[in-house]
């Protein structure tokens, strides 16, 4: 059974997974001169999705700070 603490850390890391992934993706479009269209649109989106995900995530409220 995991804690907490390891419920969190493993819950941060496949969030910052695929934080940096769009990341990295958006950069080789922006290395490739690719900065509009529909590919461009997707990555746009993707970085925004991940980063509210990972945002939410740090902000939750914590359930029982009491513990």
């Amino acid at each position: 059974m995991m804690t907490s603490g390891d419920d969190f850390r493993l819950d941060s890391y496949k969030l910052l997974l695929e934080l940096d992934a769009s990341t990295t993706g958006m950069m080789q479009l922006v290395s490739s001169r690719v900065t509009s269209g529909p590919e461009w649109d997707l990555a746009i989106e993707r970085h925004r999705i991940a980063y509210e995900t990972w945002s939410s995530f740090l902000n939750k409220p914590i359930g029982n700070p009491g513990i």
